[in-house]
């Protein structure tokens, strides 16, 4: 993967603050223009998609402003159509959703674990791109990210959970295999890049071995990539080792992790 970039914890703060400063500029734009923003964040358990998401809503709007991560889904909810649960939480207009995990749960975790068929996963892969372009034909804004770090990182940070009495509601029995599944994981991961990656609807990869040089770096993104009122533009531009459109490239590169 790419060399792990730190940061001191004052240019951290300094950055940090700037750039949720722009934050809220762009959604008092997306608000002025009715517009309809989603983001999705991925990534293998620890990655970093809470910090992240934190950092990004922190001085947002709370009613314009939506973090959505469900739970296992009910009977009911199994025998639906598998995007139904998911489009009752997409942006309106004037709205930003954040979703930590998505309806690509189907193309990783319930994939590994065997949470669904082959049929199942089959019908999700054929599908969602067709989905999410019905999403952007109707206005809304979609930007992807998979949050990549490497196995050794992701074995520390499931080990601070299990010791820190603040993270022990983030422990769960998939976690637990997290490391053991590495593989299956890893396969999954890459067919869901192979099969799912649009000129429409890319994934943008985010080198997450060091949260909050990643954490800085997806706000830089985000900023860059949507257009709003009096953006100051030597702010957002992220750093291009941090934050990579999908390449199959990037993997004999080393820059995805293996």
């Amino acid at each position: 993967m790419t060399t792990d970039k730190k940061i001191e914890e004052k240019t951290y703060e300094n950055d940090l603050y700037n750039l949720q400063v722009e934050l809220v500029k762009l959604q008092k734009d997306v608000i002025a223009n009715n517009r309809k923003l989603l983001i999705i964040m991925e990534g293998r358990d620890g990655a970093g998609k809470d910090g992240t998401i934190k950092r990004i809503v922190e001085h947002m709007s709370p009613r314009e402003t939506h973090v959505i991560a469900l739970s296992k889904p009910s009977d009911r909810e199994q025998s639906e159509w598998y995007f139904q649960r998911y489009v009752a939480y997409l942006p309106a207009a004037d709205e930003i959703t954040l979703f930590n995990r998505s309806w690509y749960n189907r193309a990783g975790v319930e994939k590994v674990m065997g949470f669904c068929t082959n049929n199942d996963y089959e019908r999700f892969m054929s599908t969602v791109t067709s989905f999410e372009d019905m999403l952007i034909g109707s206005g809304m804004e979609i930007i992807k990210y998979y949050l990549d770090i490497s196995k050794e990182e992701q074995a520390e940070r499931l080990a601070d959970r299990r010791k820190n009495p603040l993270k022990q509601w983030k422990i769960s029995p998939i976690d637990q295999v997290a490391q053991e599944k590495w593989n299956d994981y890893t396969k999954a991961r890459d067919a869901m890049f192979a099969r799912t990656h649009t000129l429409n609807s890319p994934w943008t990869i985010v080198s997450a071995n060091v949260k909050k040089t990643a954490r800085l770096n997806v706000i830089r993104d985000i900023l860059n990539r949507v257009d709003y009122a009096d953006k100051q533009q030597e702010l957002v531009i992220p750093d291009p080792d941090i934050i990579m459109r999908f390449d199959p490239a990037l993997y004999k590169s080393g820059k995805i992790a293996p």
